[in-house]
């Protein structure tokens, strides 16, 4: 009797912390330009253990798309459960854009999930890259307190610089210190230091110290670490690139130059480094040498990767803590000739998103179903048993969590000037000059063979479908 009333008394008391210690963590850990290039999602040549052994104790969705292929919008879906079609002109300042609004009171802009999150009781912290500027801040250098990129959001918003002295010299950083200038931008680095060589060995070392102080907190958190690598410039501690030393990397699949109208760019960003003449479009050998950097830089941010979740483990807090492993979007390796993201294509759009919950069922078994990154704000609200927002347009995958099997839905990504839809077999993109593209992933060629001229009546299907997934009114390109 007496152990009954001292419970109903502490649950009087403390009733509010009861409460949250019911709530399930959150940790969000993002990678930026990481494409399906882990052992877990098919590329058997790569060393990523960590984000593997996530993979095998969560799901894994082999088919999950994002909604634009550039960092800032992509991230701006992923944060706000919104393709924010209405900023497709913006770019990487799309959140930014979001903000000016959020900072008018004569404007109503939706909570963000990081807001939502903080809203609901959580105690909301970012830690690196997680919105477009590493920190979350504007101003020349990144570091302007007086512009935040999304207001309300964060309880903090970390980036160490160390040596880079500022977010924006640590976003492109080399080396122990060095910043990326017009004469200082080598493509591919390699030294012989230890894991603080780079600017996300810092990141990670903060996200742990967070990660720590959160566990011991009366409130459930929501903490997002986001780490740079593989982002350009290739640069890495050697004893990531050693481990490819021998590796033969297989060379890209369908490595033209589509046709006709398309997303198709010069590389652009790629291009504009340092490159000693080498174009590797051309220079097989190259090519090579780039594909092991990139593989090392994954290899890189998979030990980060380990570091945290072991972390999560020693605090004890991983038995109620949700873990949500993305890539902002997908990356060409040669394919199409592209070296980078920015196009419309497969390999631009597609990344690696895991989703854990220690609760879960069905451990281990890879989703085959085509989801989009705005689908995990109600994902995350569903599986915490927060209320889903209605403003938000993807759909929980929570039903994927519980049965791999379960079918998925139609993936919508954009650029200024066209529109993407993936469905389980076609890929159809219209250009606001009103040129569409088709192509059928059921064929060898898939994205290398536009069939748009023979198949009118799949087009008038897809755009209908188009139109419907992005509200009409944000779809503003011609219906020729």
């Amino acid at each position: 009797m007496c152990k009954s009333l001292i419970t109903i008394f502490i649950a009087l008391v403390c009733g509010g912390n009861l409460s949250f210690a019911q709530k399930k963590n959150v940790l969000i850990i993002f990678v930026d330009d990481l494409r399906p290039e882990l052992n877990s999602f098919g590329a058997n040549y790569i060393h990523s253990p960590n984000i593997d052994s996530l993979n095998a104790r969560g799901r894994g969705f082999n088919r999950h798309y994002v909604n634009a292929p550039s960092c800032g919008p992509s991230r701006y879906a992923f944060l706000t459960g919104q393709y924010g079609l209405e900023y497709r002109g913006e770019s990487n300042q799309s959140l930014f854009k979001r903000a000016e609004g959020v900072n008018d009171e004569n404007v109503s802009i939706a909570p963000s999930m990081p807001e939502w999150f903080r809203n609901n009781g959580y105690t909301t912290v970012s830690v690196g890259k997680v919105s477009h500027h590493p920190g979350g801040k504007g101003g020349d250098n990144w570091n302007d307190s007086n512009i935040l990129e999304m207001p309300n959001a964060w309880d903090k918003h970390i980036m160490p610089v160390a040596e880079w002295e500022s977010p924006k010299g640590a976003m492109h950083g080399l080396a122990y210190g060095k910043v990326r200038t017009p004469d200082n931008r080598n493509i591919i680095e390699v030294v012989d230091g230890n894991d603080n060589s780079y600017p996300d060995g810092h990141i990670a070392e903060e996200g742990l110290r967070q990660l720590g102080e959160l566990a011991k907190g009366d409130k459930p958190f929501f903490l997002a670490i986001g780490l740079i690598k593989p982002h350009l410039p290739f640069g890495v501690p050697k004893k990531y690139l050693d481990r490819y030393e021998n590796i033969q990397i297989p060379p890209a699949l369908h490595s033209e130059k589509p046709k006709g109208k398309t997303t198709w760019h010069g590389s652009g960003e790629f291009m504009n480094y340092n490159r000693w003449d080498k174009d590797p479009r051309e220079d097989k050998k190259f090519e090579l040498e780039l594909k092991k950097y990139y593989a090392a830089c994954v290899s890189y941010a998979d030990k980060h990767v380990g570091d945290i979740i072991q972390k999560l483990k020693k605090t004890g807090a991983d038995k109620n803590t949700i873990i949500v492993l993305w890539g902002d979007h997908g990356w060409h390796l040669g394919e199409h000739a592209i070296w980078g993201k920015h196009s419309l294509f497969e390999e631009s759009l597609r990344s690696p998103l895991i989703i854990y919950d220690p609760s879960m069922d069905n451990k281990g078994q890879m989703s085959n179903a085509i989801v989009e990154s705005v689908d995990v704000f109600p994902t995350l609200c569903d599986m915490t048993t927060l209320p889903i927002p209605n403003f938000t347009e993807g759909i929980s995958l929570k039903p994927l969590l519980d049965n791999a099997d379960t079918q998925g839905h139609e993936a919508v990504a954009f650029i200024s000037d066209a529109t993407t839809i993936r469905t389980d077999q076609y890929r159809f993109t219209q250009h606001k000059n009103g040129a569409v593209e088709l192509y059928d992933h059921q064929t060898p060629l898939a994205e290398q063979l536009n069939i748009a001229e023979r198949n009118p009546k799949i087009i008038q299907q897809l755009r209908t479908l188009l139109l419907s997934k992005t509200a009409d009114k944000a779809f503003i390109f011609s219906k020729k």
